[in-house]
């Protein structure tokens, strides 16, 4: 049997997780299977995601003749399509609109009306999509990776069937195959997704006018920030969410600090709240009718616009898995070991589909590994140093455990925290709420993780990534220079205060 790989699991325990796991008989017969065909690739990925492109790429530049199959006729997944690359030019360009709104007087910048333009800044969020597909699609052909624009489908190990988007049906034979299909947005039960009054944020992304009250379902990731673009914009939103905390996965202090923040925004909330159904209502708007978690008295709230923001699920629709008999977990996902082989031993997966957390840094870092193993090289990820952020603004972003976690696992640990307000950099920017908490191991320093909420925490996330990969403890990074006047001088502060004392508070 496959045994489940944690997006949090240690690399030598996941390593420890080796090939002889499968069956004898699939790897016994890998030899006959391979020299079946005399004119097959080498490698074949369906799906041109961020997991599957950058496996395809890199297989290419190894020397490995590769295809890779993409069904939206558009490189880049979910990611740069419908999610991360929208979605964040839709961040930026409604913070400098609310700023010039709200902000540019104090700093001495006198602006006459300031007018939203929706058209424009969708236009804008296109343009951005369309630049970096075609980019995709450009180093495709400059190293020499065959795009095929169709959905894969498996006849057998070694075969798959390309339905064209013309209808045209073509077969393609390879050595192996890397699954790399993604995930789509979860349904709830009950609701009806039409994407224009109740959607998903691929509807969210493009609605055509700013609605006056909004309701997300689900104060995770894609809900706080999608409900933040249209909160600066000038809709009312309110975020649903079951549980008592919003931002699943984040540290607990961080997850409170952050509550109060987004609600001095205007943001608002009802935590501990179970959702039961929705009905569109005679006055054109959507009722939304709900009730607490734990029980109690039910009532509806109104909304002109309800976003559904509770997850991803695996996508294998149609993808032919009973053709080879690979079959998913109760999740949806497909199983592997620790060098991405499914049940199939030349059949690799990568990506939301399989195991871990869904992000598109993580199946890109999976993508470069999974071409070198198939290639004879020793690929791997460390996936206990893969980054989440949440890009509103202030940002969040962290990596490794969080406080909660250290807790329940009995290492004894000291924590070190700096707010941005005693920042010179941030200050003088007039952007300093947030903080920096890093914990480090009691008996070694060395850092077990970092949690940042403050200005530019997506970029300065990265400093902590390097520190934990190289195993660095607070001490190391407290004496490392950090330019004056900056905003990564608050780490170093953070760092001064896990092992010692910091100097500027």
């Amino acid at each position: 049997m496959l045994r489940l790989i944690s997006s949090r699991t240690p690399l030598a325990q996941i390593a420890s997780h080796n090939t002889k796991k499968l069956s004898a008989p699939v790897l016994t017969t890998l030899p006959r299977l391979y020299s079946t065909f005399t004119d097959e690739l080498d490698l074949v990925v369906i799906g041109g995601g961020p997991g599957g492109y950058v496996a395809a790429i890199k297989a290419a530049q190894l020397g490995l003749k590769t295809a890779c199959i993409e069904k939206r006729g558009a490189l880049g997944g979910t990611c740069s399509n419908v999610g991360c690359i929208p979605s964040k030019a839709m961040l930026n360009n409604s913070h400098i609109y609310h700023q010039t709104k709200h902000d540019l007087k104090a700093r001495g910048i006198d602006v006459g009306d300031v007018v939203l333009n929706l058209p424009v800044m969708l236009k804008a969020k296109d343009k951005a999509v369309s630049g970096l597909t075609k980019g995709i699609e450009f180093l495709f052909k400059k190293n020499n990776v065959a795009y095929h624009k169709g959905a894969g489908k498996f006849l057998n190990p070694h075969e798959i069937e390309v339905t064209g988007q013309d209808g045209t049906v073509s077969t393609l034979k390879a050595k192996n195959i890397v699954i790399a299909t993604g995930s789509v947005a979860s349904g709830f039960p009950g609701i009806e997704i039409d994407e224009k009054q109740i959607v998903t944020s691929t509807g969210a992304l493009e609605l055509q006018q700013v609605p006056k009250k909004m309701l997300v379902i689900g104060a995770g990731v894609i809900g706080l920030e999608l409900g933040s673009v249209w909160q600066r914009l000038g809709a009312e939103v309110t975020v649903v969410e079951y549980l008592d905390a919003i931002g699943a996965g984040m540290d607990s202090e961080m997850a409170k600090a952050f509550h109060r923040i987004l609600s001095k925004q205007g943001l608002k909330f009802k935590l501990g709240t179970k959702v039961l159904e929705t009905e569109k209502l005679a006055n054109g708007r959507v009722g939304l009718k709900v009730e607490e978690s734990k029980g109690g008295n039910a009532e509806t709230l109104e909304a002109d616009v309800v976003l559904v923001s509770i997850g991803r699920k695996p996508y294998t629709e149609g993808l032919g898995l009973e053709n080879v008999k690979i079959q998913v977990d109760k999740r949806g996902r497909i199983p592997i070991d620790s060098e991405y082989r499914t049940s199939v031993a030349n059949i690799r997966c990568i990506g939301d589909v399989t195991y871990g957390a869904m992000l598109a840094h993580k199946a890109e870092e999976e993508g470069i590994a999974v071409a070198e193993l198939i290639n004879g090289e020793h690929g791997h990820v460390n996936y206990d140093t893969i980054p989440s952020v949440i890009y509103t603004h202030p940002e969040v972003a962290w990596c490794g455990k969080s406080e909660d976690e250290i807790k329940k696992s009995g290492i004894e640990y000291n924590v070190g925290k700096y707010p941005f307000s005693a920042n010179p950099r941030a200050r003088t920017n007039g952007d300093q709420e947030g903080m920096i908490k890093m914990i480090s191991d009691k008996e070694t320093d060395r850092i077990l993780g970092v949690h940042i909420m403050g200005p530019n925490a997506g970029e300065m996330i990265a400093e902590a990534v390097l520190a934990m990969e190289y195993g660095a403890s607070s001490e190391d990074i407290s004496r490392t220079t950090h330019a004056h006047p900056t905003l990564a001088e608050a780490f170093k502060e953070a760092a001064m205060a896990t092992h010692s004392k910091p100097l500027h508070i």
